[in-house]
Protein backbone atom coordinates (compact mmCIF):
# COMPACT_ATOMS: atom_id res chain seq x y z
CA UNK A 1 0.00 0.00 0.00
CA UNK A 2 2.88 2.41 0.64
CA UNK A 3 4.69 4.28 -2.07
CA UNK A 4 8.43 4.97 -1.74
CA UNK A 5 8.85 7.53 0.99
CA UNK A 6 5.49 6.59 2.56
CA UNK A 7 3.64 9.26 0.61
CA UNK A 8 0.42 7.53 -0.43
CA UNK A 9 -1.70 4.46 -1.00
CA UNK A 10 -1.95 2.94 -4.44
CA UNK A 11 -5.41 2.06 -5.61
CA UNK A 12 -5.11 -0.58 -8.29
CA UNK A 13 -7.25 0.33 -11.27
CA UNK A 14 -8.00 -1.42 -14.52
CA UNK A 15 -7.97 0.00 -18.00
CA UNK A 16 -11.78 -0.23 -18.03
CA UNK A 17 -12.09 1.72 -14.76
CA UNK A 18 -9.94 4.75 -15.56
CA UNK A 19 -7.96 4.24 -18.69
CA UNK A 20 -4.93 3.97 -16.41
CA UNK A 21 -2.14 1.47 -16.84
CA UNK A 22 -0.89 1.50 -13.25
CA UNK A 23 -1.74 2.52 -9.72
CA UNK A 24 -2.99 5.90 -8.55
CA UNK A 25 -1.29 7.52 -5.58
CA UNK A 26 -3.58 8.89 -2.85
CA UNK A 27 -2.43 12.16 -1.28
CA UNK A 28 -5.69 13.08 0.45
CA UNK A 29 -8.95 11.42 1.47
CA UNK A 30 -12.43 12.80 2.01
CA UNK A 31 -14.45 10.88 4.61
CA UNK A 32 -18.21 11.22 4.17
CA UNK A 33 -19.91 10.50 7.50
CA UNK A 34 -23.47 10.76 8.83
CA UNK A 35 -23.43 13.94 10.94
CA UNK A 36 -26.74 12.98 12.59
CA UNK A 37 -25.35 9.71 13.96
CA UNK A 38 -23.80 9.89 17.43
CA UNK A 39 -21.36 7.05 16.70
CA UNK A 40 -20.32 8.64 13.41
CA UNK A 41 -19.81 12.06 15.06
CA UNK A 42 -17.77 10.42 17.82
CA UNK A 43 -15.55 8.69 15.26
CA UNK A 44 -15.18 11.97 13.32
CA UNK A 45 -13.99 13.68 16.50
CA UNK A 46 -11.57 10.80 17.16
CA UNK A 47 -10.20 10.99 13.61
CA UNK A 48 -9.42 14.70 13.79
CA UNK A 49 -7.33 14.09 16.93
CA UNK A 50 -5.20 11.40 15.27
CA UNK A 51 -1.83 12.16 13.62
CA UNK A 52 -2.41 11.75 9.89
CA UNK A 53 0.05 10.55 7.27
CA UNK A 54 -2.52 11.28 4.56
CA UNK A 55 -4.76 14.30 5.19
CA UNK A 56 -8.40 13.50 5.97
CA UNK A 57 -11.16 15.95 5.09
CA UNK A 58 -14.28 15.04 7.07
CA UNK A 59 -17.48 16.11 5.30
CA UNK A 60 -21.07 15.40 6.36
CA UNK A 61 -22.60 12.89 3.95
CA UNK A 62 -25.48 14.23 1.90
CA UNK A 63 -24.53 17.85 2.69
CA UNK A 64 -24.44 20.61 0.07
CA UNK A 65 -20.64 20.53 0.33
CA UNK A 66 -20.54 16.77 -0.37
CA UNK A 67 -22.97 17.09 -3.29
CA UNK A 68 -20.95 19.92 -4.81
CA UNK A 69 -17.63 18.09 -4.50
CA UNK A 70 -18.88 14.69 -5.66
CA UNK A 71 -21.88 15.16 -7.97
CA UNK A 72 -21.56 11.62 -9.36
CA UNK A 73 -21.99 9.84 -6.00
CA UNK A 74 -25.22 8.30 -4.76
CA UNK A 75 -25.47 10.60 -1.74
CA UNK A 76 -28.32 8.72 -0.10
CA UNK A 77 -26.07 5.63 -0.05
CA UNK A 78 -23.30 7.64 1.65
CA UNK A 79 -25.65 8.16 4.61
CA UNK A 80 -26.05 4.40 5.00
CA UNK A 81 -22.45 3.30 4.55
CA UNK A 82 -19.27 5.19 5.33
CA UNK A 83 -17.74 6.35 2.06
CA UNK A 84 -14.21 7.62 1.47
CA UNK A 85 -13.16 9.38 -1.72
CA UNK A 86 -9.51 9.66 -2.73
CA UNK A 87 -8.14 12.81 -4.32
CA UNK A 88 -7.91 11.03 -7.69
CA UNK A 89 -11.53 9.88 -7.56
CA UNK A 90 -11.10 6.49 -5.88
CA UNK A 91 -14.21 5.49 -3.95
CA UNK A 92 -14.07 3.15 -0.95
CA UNK A 93 -17.18 1.98 0.92
CA UNK A 94 -17.85 0.06 4.12
CA UNK A 95 -15.04 -2.20 5.28
CA UNK A 96 -12.58 -0.97 2.66
CA UNK A 97 -13.32 2.64 3.60
CA UNK A 98 -12.42 1.98 7.25
CA UNK A 99 -9.23 0.17 6.29
CA UNK A 100 -8.19 3.10 4.06
CA UNK A 101 -8.95 5.60 6.84
CA UNK A 102 -6.83 3.60 9.30
CA UNK A 103 -4.08 3.46 6.66
CA UNK A 104 -4.08 7.28 6.59
CA UNK A 105 -3.40 7.47 10.35
CA UNK A 106 0.20 7.32 11.57
CA UNK A 107 -0.44 5.14 14.61
CA UNK A 108 -2.90 2.81 12.86
CA UNK A 109 -1.20 2.13 9.52
CA UNK A 110 0.24 -1.22 10.72
CA UNK A 111 -3.27 -2.27 11.77
CA UNK A 112 -4.60 -1.26 8.34
CA UNK A 113 -2.00 -3.49 6.70
CA UNK A 114 -3.09 -6.42 8.89
CA UNK A 115 -6.77 -5.73 8.15
CA UNK A 116 -6.09 -5.66 4.40
CA UNK A 117 -5.30 -9.41 4.43
CA UNK A 118 -8.15 -11.86 3.76
CA UNK A 119 -8.41 -12.81 7.45
CA UNK A 120 -8.07 -9.20 8.57
CA UNK A 121 -10.75 -8.05 6.14
CA UNK A 122 -13.19 -10.57 7.64
CA UNK A 123 -12.44 -9.15 11.09
CA UNK A 124 -12.85 -5.57 9.87
CA UNK A 125 -16.11 -6.51 8.16
CA UNK A 126 -17.40 -7.91 11.45
CA UNK A 127 -16.60 -4.63 13.20
CA UNK A 128 -18.29 -2.60 10.45
CA UNK A 129 -21.38 -4.83 10.59
CA UNK A 130 -21.53 -4.50 14.39
CA UNK A 131 -21.38 -0.70 14.07
CA UNK A 132 -24.09 -0.79 11.40
CA UNK A 133 -26.29 -2.94 13.61
CA UNK A 134 -25.82 -0.50 16.51
CA UNK A 135 -26.65 2.43 14.22
CA UNK A 136 -29.77 0.61 13.00
CA UNK A 137 -30.91 0.09 16.59
CA UNK A 138 -30.64 3.84 17.19
CA UNK A 139 -33.01 4.70 14.33
CA UNK A 140 -36.65 5.29 15.20
CA UNK A 141 -39.50 6.45 12.92
CA UNK A 142 -37.09 7.25 10.09
CA UNK A 143 -34.84 9.40 12.28
CA UNK A 144 -32.22 8.96 14.94
CA UNK A 145 -33.46 7.77 18.31
CA UNK A 146 -30.52 9.23 20.16
CA UNK A 147 -27.31 10.51 18.64
CA UNK A 148 -25.51 11.97 21.64
CA UNK A 149 -27.57 15.16 21.81
CA UNK A 150 -31.12 15.75 23.02
CA UNK A 151 -33.44 12.77 22.70
CA UNK A 152 -37.16 13.57 22.73
CA UNK A 153 -40.08 11.20 23.06
CA UNK A 154 -43.59 12.01 21.91
CA UNK A 155 -44.95 11.61 25.44
CA UNK A 156 -43.11 14.75 26.62
CA UNK A 157 -39.98 13.17 28.14
CA UNK A 158 -36.60 14.30 26.86
CA UNK A 159 -33.02 13.44 27.72
CA UNK A 160 -29.97 15.70 27.51
CA UNK A 161 -26.57 14.23 28.34
CA UNK A 162 -25.61 17.30 30.39
CA UNK A 163 -28.82 17.58 32.48
CA UNK A 164 -30.53 14.17 32.32
CA UNK A 165 -34.24 13.41 31.91
CA UNK A 166 -36.92 16.11 32.05
CA UNK A 167 -40.64 16.24 31.37
CA UNK A 168 -42.52 18.90 29.46
CA UNK A 169 -46.26 18.21 29.20
CA UNK A 170 -47.63 18.30 25.66
CA UNK A 171 -49.10 21.67 24.68
CA UNK A 172 -52.85 22.13 24.68
CA UNK A 173 -52.77 24.87 22.09
CA UNK A 174 -55.36 24.60 19.36
CA UNK A 175 -57.76 22.65 21.65
CA UNK A 176 -55.75 19.43 21.31
CA UNK A 177 -56.21 18.54 25.01
CA UNK A 178 -59.44 17.49 26.67
CA UNK A 179 -60.63 19.65 29.54
CA UNK A 180 -61.95 16.77 31.57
Amino acid sequence: MDQPGGRGVTAVTTREDRGATGGVTVRGLTVLYDAECGLCAHLRDWLVRQPQLVPLDLVPAGSDRARARFPGLDHSATLDDVTVVGDSGQVYRGTHAWIVVLWALREHRPLAHRLSTPAGTRLARGAVLAAAKWRGAQRHDGGWNWGGSTYRRQDGWSYRPDTGWSYTPPSCSGGACGTG
